[in-house]
């Protein structure tokens, strides 16, 4: 069944997990579709808030499919099936126009405060939906290097066989479709609208009483803290022999 938005499907996956409220977990959202979806979900889990970069590389005349993912550095992983298409020339050609993309992201959102570290962490790492599971393989697999004590993935559709390949890098993976027939993320939306720069950055900067109703924080609590980073900025070990 189709969501209404993005909105909703976050407070549903609050709502799965739940168990991690009170944690301090921190919360990764993949920009910029799942950075207003992190918003919510951090501010359920009273935990902290921050941002992955990396992007899907995108299969020629098919944007929807990813044949690969890249980060900041440069440094991409291919999916098995990439090299089989013979298109070595235009995979280089996507390679810089996404790290390109990477890169502007970063200066939009380098405003915000300072990294936050997920070693011995919970950390959360939430997307809007999940296809092939490329971007967010690379984002585990650099988390992962910087020993959180337990890795999450949390979305809200994706097919059941990207769900195997990620169980066997996550330690837990929270969805709440796992529809047979997978086209389009967004056909599980009504509303999939593009969320935009600024409007991923005003979510990662609200203050958690104004992203959701929830009840004012008792004296002598900390304040959760937000922050707009790269992960892989300073994970030169992550992922060795990918490229």
């Amino acid at each position: 069944m189709p969501f209404k938005d993005r909105e909703q499907a976050a407070r549903l996956l609050a709502g799965r997990l739940s168990h991690y409220r009170g944690l301090n977990p921190l919360v990764l959202g993949v920009p910029r579709g799942a950075v207003p979806m992190a918003r919510i979900i951090a501010d359920a889990l009273e935990g902290d808030l921050d941002v992955v970069l990396v992007h899907k590389l995108r299969a020629p005349r098919q944007p929807e499919l990813a044949i690969g993912a890249i980060d900041e550095t440069g440094r991409s992983h291919l999916a098995d099936y990439a090299r089989e298409l013979g298109v070595d020339d235009y995979i280089e050609a996507e390679k810089q126009t996404q790290l390109a993309e990477l890169q502007r992201r970063r200066r939009a959102y380098t405003g915000v405060q300072a990294p936050i570290d997920p070693t011995g962490r919970i950390v959360i790492v939430v997307d809007d939906g999940i296809a092939t599971g490329a971007s967010m393989l690379a984002a585990l697999r650099c988390v992962r290097a910087r020993a959180p004590r337990r890795l999450v993935v949390a979305t809200a559709v994706a097919p059941p066989e990207t769900l195997r390949r990620l169980e066997a890098e996550a330690d837990e993976v929270v969805c709440l479709e796992t529809p047979e027939y997978f086209g389009a993320v967004g056909a599980f939306f009504e509303d999939f609208s593009q969320v935009s720069d600024e409007e991923a950055v005003a979510a990662l900067a609200r203050r958690p009483q104004q992203a959701c109703a929830a009840p004012a924080a008792s004296p002598g609590t900390r304040p959760r803290g937000i922050a707009v980073r790269d992960w892989f900025g300073y994970l030169e070990p992550c992922a060795p022999g990918h490229t």
